[in-house]
């Protein structure tokens, strides 16, 4: 029998407690963040917060346009790089099957009556790396030309499992949503439980979060692509627990493998966005390595280990045309973290 979890938790909001810091301790160049917070300001209208972290403690925290420290940010698609992680935490547990499991295997109810024969060969590998090759439009900017029919139809499953499988792009990378739900409905069917009841379980109340919300599909599967609601204290404190191997508080909440997989290059991405781990974006900029859980709007958590540096963005997420707050971090907060490794590059 399953079990789920209302949409909220904690609806009195409550401030997430993380250890300050200053630049001055840390090393930081203050101006250079100075001017990250007026060009915010200027040129980034819809912008509603701005933290960093180092060394696991709160530098920088600015917020915009009325927005607070205890106030949920609608994550988008960074929902996905959660996704992941919980899937790790369930492999780890032995709750689910390891990445090379057919997903036929483990989703026979949702089964087309006809199945495509390619469809046994997707895995859950290929979900988390979005090379599933089920039949899908991508748009440069990341649009979805099939997702409103995929969010209309009565079983989300049953939609992307009824998509033919291309067989020449089996194993290659194509920006795709369903994957990522097909991943929370995965860990519910071998849990059962939904998504976000593991999550808190296994990973928000360890963390000490305080307000979250996650969002359900018509048949109650945890949204596995978009639909995560989390304060930006909360973003950052699951992006520092993800840059120190998964550890929080000397716990081991997530298993440091998986993360060193899910945050390296798996395959090949797109130019403007970067390459592909697990659900989480990975490049680099000035010759440093970075991870990225990126949502429309710019809702973007940055890890940065060299720097041992954690970055959050948070903005307006109903918006068509936005403005991606990259440039803050090539221009002004990397160059402010790591000076001497931007000398070397």
């Amino acid at each position: 029998m399953r079990r789920y979890a209302p949409l909220f938790t904690a609806p009195v909001a409550r401030l997430s407690a993380l250890s300050n810091g200053t630049c001055e301790e840390e090393g930081i160049n203050a101006s250079l963040l100075d001017q990250a917070d007026r060009e915010i300001e200027k040129k980034f209208t819809k912008m509603r917060s701005f933290l960093l972290l180092r060394r696991g403690k709160l530098i920088w925290e600015r917020y915009y346009n009325g927005h607070e420290a205890s106030a949920l940010n609608d994550l988008r698609s960074a929902t996905k790089s959660f996704t992941s992680t919980l899937i790790g935490i369930a492999m780890a547990r032995g709750d689910m099957p390891g990445p090379e499991t057919a997903v036929h295997k483990l989703l026979p109810e949702y089964l087309p009556r006809r199945e495509d024969p390619l469809l046994e060969r997707v895995t859950i590998r290929h979900l988390l790396t979005m090379t599933s090759g089920l039949y899908w439009q991508t748009g440069k900017k990341l649009g979805e030309a099939f997702i409103r029919r995929f969010h209309r139809s009565k079983s989300w499953p049953s939609f992307a499992l009824r998509l033919p499988v291309q067989a020449d792009q089996l194993g290659v990378f194509q920006y795709r949503s369903v994957d990522s739900h097909l991943l929370s409905v995965l860990l519910t069917q071998c849990c059962g439980t939904d998504a976000y009841t593991y999550a808190l379980q296994h990973l928000f109340e360890p963390l000490g979060f305080g307000r979250s919300g996650w969002a359900t599909d018509p048949e109650g599967y945890t949204m596995g692509h978009i639909g995560l609601y989390l304060t930006s204290r909360d973003m950052a404190k699951f992006g520092d627990c993800c840059l120190h191997q998964g550890f929080w508080i000397g716990q081991e909440l997530i298993p440091a493998d998986w993360l060193r997989q899910a945050t390296q290059r798996q395959v090949e991405g797109y130019p403007e966005f970067g390459d592909y781990g697990f659900q989480w974006w990975t490049g680099r900029l000035h010759g440093i390595d970075y991870a990225c859980a990126h949502g429309h709007g710019g809702q973007q958590i940055y890890l940065v280990p060299e720097a041992d540096a954690v970055v959050v963005f948070t903005a307006d997420s109903k918006v068509s045309r936005w403005k991606n707050p990259r440039s803050l971090l090539e221009r002004y907060i990397l160059p402010a973290v790591s000076s001497l490794s931007l000398e070397r590059s």
